[in-house]
C-alpha cells in the first residue's frame, strides 16, 4: 500500500476520485449533448428523446444492483471494484465514439440514417457501461476510508474533482461545440478509468458492520423488504416497459394513481415505524423514499432543459426548424446552464458543505441544500422568460447548491446506514432511488411537458418534487456519533 493511501493524503483522495470523475464526465456529456444531438442533428421529437433517455434508468435498474452485489463477492485482476471500473470505463469510451456517428452505424446496418432503435441500442449500451462502473467507483471510496470525517472527505473530494471536470465538460460544449466535447471525453474517460487503479489498493476482506447484528448473505426477500418505498416506482417502470413492448398506451391514469398510492403508503409506513426506534434499515428506507423525489425533479431538468431553452428563453415552437446558428445558441444556453450548475457543484462541497457538515451534521446540511434548490426551481418557473438567459444562469447557481449536496453528501449519509461488507449491493439499491424515478421523468413528465405549449411547466414540476423531497428528508435522523461536529472531532473512527 502506498504511503499516500495509508495516511489518506490529499493526493490519494484526488486519485481515488478519478474513476468516479470519468463516469461523471461521461454523464455530463450525455446531459449536455444527447438531447441536442438527437433533436437538432437527427430530428427526433420530444417524446422520442424521452424514450431514448429511458434506456439509462432501465440499464441502472438491472446493472447497478447486480454489479454491486458481484463486486462485493468477487476478487480478480487484483481487486474487487477494479475489474468493473476497467470494463465499464473502456466500454463507455467506445460508446461515446458511437453517439455522434449513429447515422454511419445505421447505414452500416442497412438502415437509412439514425433511427430511434439505433439510438436506444447505443444509449442502452452506453448506460450499461456507466452503470457497471459507477457503483464500484463510489463503493471503492467507502472501502478504503473509515466512517465519519474521513468518509465524508472522500465523497466531498470526489465531488470537487468530478464537479471540476463537469464544469470543463460544459465549458467545452458552450465555448466550442458538443462534438469537441464528445471526442475529448473519449480520452478523459479512458484515462481516468484505467490509470488511477494502479495506485489504489483495495482491502481483500470487507468488515461487516450494521447495528451490531449478526450478518448473513442478503436474500432476495430481504432485498425486496428494503426497497419497499420504491415499489410504486418499480411497478410503474415495469408497466411502461410492458406497454412499449405490447404497443399499449404508455399512460394509464389508474395505474399511475395506484403506483403513487403504493409509494406514499409504503413511505409513510416506514416513517411511522421509525418514530420510536432508530434502526439503520428504517433510516436507509427513509433515505430511499426522500431521494427518489429528488431525482424526479433533477432528471426532468436534465432531459427537458433543451425544450425550456428553445421555447421559453429563445421563443421558438418546440418542433420549429431553426437556422444552424440558432441551434447552436440553444445548445449553448443548455451547456452554460449546466456549466454554472456544475461549477457550484464543484466549489461548494469542500468550501461550504463540508465545513457546514462539521457544525450541524450531514442530514441537516443536505436538507437545507435541497430547500435552497427548491427555491431556485421556483425562481426559474416564476421569473425566467424570453431573452432572460442570464436570469436563468443566476437561478442555476441557486439550484447548484442542492446539486452539490445530492452528488456528494447523500452517498456519505447512506453509506453509514448499511453493512459495509455489502456496500456494493446497497450502493446498487440506493441507485434504484435514482433510476426508477428517472423512468417517471422520461415517460410521464415527458408527456406532461410535451402537452403544454409553455415549457415552464417543467420547473413547476421540479419545484413540487424537490419540495416533497425536502420535507421527507426532515424525517431522516442523523447517525449517532455524527451529530453536529462530533464525528469531525473524533478523527473519523468507526461507530
Amino acid at each position: 500500500m502506498l504511503e499516500i493511501q495509508k495516511k489518506l493524503k490529499s493526493s490519494f483522495y484526488t486519485i481515488l476520485s478519478l474513476p468516479a470523475t470519468a463516469m461523471g464526465f461521461a454523464l455530463s456529456i450525455q446531459i449536455s449533448a444527447l438531447s441536442w444531438i438527437l433533436s437538432e442533428k437527427y430530428g427526433f421529437h420530444l417524446e422520442e428523446i424521452g424514450i431514448v433517455w429511458a434506456a439509462g434508468p432501465l440499464a441502472g435498474i438491472i446493472a447497478q444492483p447486480i454489479a454491486g452485489l458481484l463486486s462485493d463477492k468477487v476478487w480478480f485482476w487484483g481487486g474487487r471494484r477494479r475489474p468493473f471500473i476497467l470494463i465499464g470505463g473502456v466500454l463507455t469510451s467506445i460508446m461515446l465514439l458511437a453517439i455522434p456517428n449513429m447515422d454511419i452505424i445505421g447505414k452500416a446496418l442497412g438502415q437509412e440514417g439514425a433511427t430511434v432503435g439505433i439510438a436506444i441500442a447505443i444509449a442502452l449500451t452506453f448506460d450499461l457501461a456507466i452503470n457497471v462502473s459507477f457503483n464500484p467507483t463510489r463503493s471503492i471510496i467507502a472501502d478504503v476510508t473509515p466512517e465519519g470525517e474521513k468518509r465524508t472527505n472522500g465523497y466531498t473530494w470526489m465531488q470537487t474533482i468530478s464537479g471540476t471536470f463537469g464544469v470543463l465538460a460544459y465549458a467545452i460544449g458552450a465555448f466550442f461545440d458538443n462534438y469537441v466535447l464528445i471526442y475529448s471525453g473519449i480520452f478523459i474517460v479512458f484515462a481516468f478509468s484505467v490509470f488511477p487503479l494502479f495506485f489504489i489498493e483495495e482491502p481483500k476482506k470487507l468488515t461487516s458492520t450494521n447495528d451490531g447484528e449478526e450478518q448473513s448473505k442478503a436474500s432476495f426477500l430481504e432485498i425486496m423488504d428494503v426497497i419497499k418505498p420504491l415499489y410504486g416506482f418499480l411497478i410503474y417502470a415495469f408497466y411502461v416497459i410492458v406497454a412499449k413492448v405490447l404497443d399499449l398506451p404508455p399512460s394509464n391514469i389508474y395505474i399511475e394513481i395506484g403506483c403513487l398510492v403504493i409509494t406514499l403508503v409504503a413511505g409513510i409506513q416506514v416513517i411511522l415505524a421509525s418514530r420510536n426506534v432508530e434502526k439503520d434499515k428504517l433510516e436507509f428506507q427513509k433515505i430511499l423514499f426522500a431521494h427518489s423525489f429528488t431525482w424526479i425533479g433533477v432528471q426532468s431538468m436534465f432531459v427537458y432543459m433543451l425544450a425550456f431553452a428553445k421555447v421559453n428563453v429563445m421563443g421558438f415552437e418546440m418542433d420549429q426548424e431553426v437556422a444552424e446558428v440558432l441551434k447552436n445558441n440553444i445548445g449553448k444556453i443548455v451547456a452554460v446552464s449546466f456549466l454554472v450548475l456544475n461549477l457550484v457543484g464543484a466549489i461548494f462541497p469542500s468550501l461550504i458543505i463540508n465545513p457546514l457538515v462539521k457544525k450541524i451534521g450531514q442530514v441537516k446540511t443536505h436538507t437545507i441544500s435541497l430547500a435552497i434548490m427548491t427555491l431556485g426551481y421556483f425562481g426559474v418557473y416564476s421569473l425566467v422568460g424570453k431573452d432572460s438567459e442570464y436570469l436563468l444562469y443566476f437561478f442555476m447557481v441557486v439550484i447548484g447548491v442542492g446539486w452539490a449536496s445530492i452528488i456528494s453528501i447523500s452517498f456519505a449519509i447512506m453509506s453509514e446506514r448499511v453493512d459495509k461488507s455489502k456496500m456494493g449491493l446497497y450502493m446498487g439499491i440506493f441507485n434504484l432511488s435514482v433510476v426508477a424515478p428517472q423512468l417517471v421523468s422520461s415517460f410521464k413528465i415527458g408527456q406532461l411537458v410535451n402537452s403544454y405549449d409553455d415549457k415552464g411547466i417543467l420547473f413547476l414540476i421540479c419545484t413540487i418534487t424537490l419540495l416533497v423531497s425536502t420535507i421527507l428528508w426532515l424525517t431522516v435522523r442523523e447517525k449517532k456519533g455524527n451529530d453536529n461536529a462530533t464525528s469531525a472531532n473524533t478523527g473519523g473512527g468507526h461507530h
